[in-house]
């Protein structure tokens, strides 16, 4: 894997950051798209039996920053660690997942566990592959418990319905997304 400028990776990951904190409180997602490569791959586990998996930057476009926030526009994921190896070229964030949303003690929904993005970097201020993780378990129980108290959107009320029918998921055993960490340069 390439090397790269600390200062180069760090004014990266501050205009990734930055962007990501605009995108939660305005709810537009769309200009995410513009930090990936054309042939970057963006995936995530859904639970034991399929994976999410874009391919390319319309594909994340339409589908991560598209239909996958499609009901969580408001939601805020601040970064609480940021990690950068400049020797290979990566970066780790760990961030929370917000609801714009207050519960009946009027304290936001949120997530519970770790959730985090694994990047890595490919120069000229672009991601060319990233892995997220969250607790799927947790993320269902929030929104299983909006929806009791009548506080889930409709759009997301559909999601739930979709299930994996949504864009991009696919099998488990049809996306092998350790073959994706293989380095690009060997």
């Amino acid at each position: 894997m390439p090397t790269f400028p600390r200062e180069e990776m760090e004014e990266m990951v501050s205009l990734w950051v930055a962007a990501n904190n605009e995108a939660g409180q305005t709810g537009d997602w769309s200009k995410m798209s513009a930090f990936y490569t054309e042939d970057a791959i963006y995936s995530w586990n859904t639970g034991p039996r399929n994976e999410f998996v874009a391919r390319g930057r319309q594909q994340i476009q339409d589908w991560v920053f598209g239909s996958e926030m499609a009901g969580l526009e408001n939601w805020t994921y601040p970064y609480v660690r940021t990690l950068i190896d400049d020797q290979k070229g990566e970066f780790l964030g760990v961030w929370r997942q917000v609801a714009p949303i207050k519960d009946e003690k009027g304290v936001p929904y949120e997530i519970a566990g770790t959730g985090g993005s694994w990047f890595r970097y490919a120069g000229d201020f672009k991601w060319s592959w990233q892995r997220d993780f969250f607790d799927h378990i947790n993320a269902g129980s929030v929104f299983g418990a909006m929806m009791q108290a009548g506080q889930l959107n409709e759009t997301m009320q559909e999601r739930m319905k979709k299930g994996s029918k949504m864009p991009g998921w696919v099998r488990l055993e049809d996306f092998d997304w350790y073959s994706t960490l293989a380095d690009p340069e060997a």
